[in-house]
């Protein structure tokens, strides 16, 4: 472990998608049931990782001093350690990394098989010295335990060492974080971020990866249709006869394809405009071209459109949707790039759970504050008519929300806060969360007295008066 410390690494992170590996290995399992085996993720990650390094056998290869003269050293095989957890007699815990040599040529039952052997052998205390010889990478699973992403210590005479997360939620989607730990001296991030891209494409099911997995355990299954064209031998799989349309069908497609215009064109309806003008809108909105009737819309369960305002059937969804994409706050979402953010914003703003209704008591502390603001920003306009300011006009919420914020962030234990921010808006800032007088301010503005200590004993600036800092004390709502 020591040596590990002389060796110079970086790391790349990949977040992918496990719907696919998850439902696959569901299926396997389904049908191994009865001859007592089964199928873990760790498997057929490993088995991913196997096939990944012998297309980009880079991250196999290591770093040698001959002779004080670097050289690379490409062994031409791909050695998989596999880090595994063994509780000793006594109770503690203890790390061994057995190889699977050349499993970059094992079909997936001859991986499996060696993999479960070495993995007996570990936890009987049965490993010899040959065991432990000539990885060239490694996999290591701190997911177990529940760690997200690790950057695990890369050994002397490896290529790299690949780290698997927790299996989480996000957005309705299972998610997990894949890091590679490299020898930057022999691999370079581009390259170690193609062979995640690689692992990603294998374990989505690309090249026949879960075909030759099915085949290989001699079962048959919807794993063996692939993203990829055929299976692994190369053979074409008989295409299933297409679905006859029934009104029914056409019904739910038309109810999916509503759904998506609310979501891309809910703020075109939006109720934006404080004078009251009717917006635009956009015909896709309207459930009528689509042939749906208010009989018809009832008729189909919500739950088939993947929707989370409340409602069993789209009747009674549609005026929720409505309500969250065509009322007082327009949401544009569906532009972003991450499937798995545009996931989880869908769910965060159709469940309501970010706008949480105020009490009367509330209201009015907001409205006196709003009110305070404001106030501030007409006498400063009033009064210094000419003189250089950013008025916070037009983002006087700002205030309330660093209120909300910095009252969060004491309820965590928080005990100071720093702000850093532009011009916009400090002086309402200063006065009103920081806690600087008034008199203070009005003082810079009429250049009468010397405040420059008040503001901060370091100075400023001076380009702009409020470019001077301030201290404060903020009274939380718990004290």
């Amino acid at each position: 472990m020591t040596d590990s410390l002389s060796v110079p690494t970086a790391t790349s992170f990949r977040e992918i998608t496990v719907d696919v590996l998850d439902a696959r290995r569901r299926e396997l399992n389904a049908q191994l049931a009865a001859g007592g085996k089964k199928i873990s993720y760790t498997h057929l990650i490993g088995y991913a990782i196997a096939r990944a390094a012998r297309e980009l056998p880079v991250m196999t290869q290591a770093f040698r001093d001959v002779d004080g003269k670097p050289h690379r050293f490409d062994p031409h095989a791909v050695n998989l350690g596999l880090a595994v957890d063994v509780e000793k007699k006594d109770g503690s815990h203890a790390l061994v990394v057995p190889v699977i040599k050349h499993a970059e040529g094992m079909d997936f039952a001859t991986f499996h098989a060696t993999y479960e052997a070495l993995v007996d052998k570990a936890r009987t205390n049965k490993l010899v010295p040959d065991d432990f010889a000539g990885a060239t990478i490694t996999l290591t699973n701190p997911g177990t335990i529940g760690t997200v992403a690790s950057v695990p210590r890369l050994m002397k005479g490896q290529g790299s060492i690949i780290a698997t997360g927790a299996i989480r939620t996000i957005g309705g989607m299972k998610v997990m974080t894949i890091s590679s730990t490299y020898d930057h001296r022999i691999i370079q991030g581009a390259e170690s971020g193609l062979f995640l891209r690689r692992l990603d494409d294998l374990l989505q099911g690309a090249d026949g990866f879960y075909g030759s997995v099915f085949e290989s355990l001699g079962i048959s299954g919807l794993g063996a249709r692939d993203s990829g064209i055929g299976t692994a031998t190369g053979r074409a799989l008989p295409s299933p006869e297409p679905l006859t349309p029934s009104p029914d069908l056409k019904h739910v497609a038309a109810a999916m394809a509503l759904v998506k215009a609310i979501r891309n064109f809910g703020h075109m309806a939006a109720r934006l405009d404080p004078l009251g003008a009717d917006p635009p809108g956009d015909p896709a909105l309207d459930p009528g071209p689509l042939g749906l009737t208010p009989e018809i819309m009832a008729r189909i369960p919500a739950d088939l459109l993947r929707i989370y305002v409340p409602g069993r059937t789209l009747a009674e969804a549609y005026p929720r949707l409505q309500e969250t994409y065509c009322g007082t706050i327009a949401y544009e979402v569906e532009h972003i790039g991450s499937h798995q953010e545009r996931l989880w914003l869908r769910q965060v703003i159709e469940s309501g759970e970010h706008r949480k209704p105020l009490t009367p008591e509330r209201k009015r502390k907001l409205l006196a504050r709003l009110t305070a603001v404001e106030t501030l920003e007409r006498f400063l306009h009033k009064a210094y008519l000419g003189q250089k300011r950013f008025s916070i006009e037009g983002l006087d919420t700002l205030v309330p929300m660093l209120d909300e914020t910095i009252e969060l962030a004491g309820t965590s234990g928080a005990r100071r806060v720093v702000l850093g921010m532009a011009h916009r808006g400090r002086l309402n800032v200063l006065a009103h969360v920081v806690g600087l007088p008034y008199e203070t301010i009005f003082a810079e503005f009429e250049g009468g007295r010397h405040v420059e200590g008040t503001l901060t004993p370091e100075g400023g600036t001076g380009d702009v008066k409020y470019h001077h800092g301030a201290d404060g004390v903020y009274q939380t709502a718990a004290g």
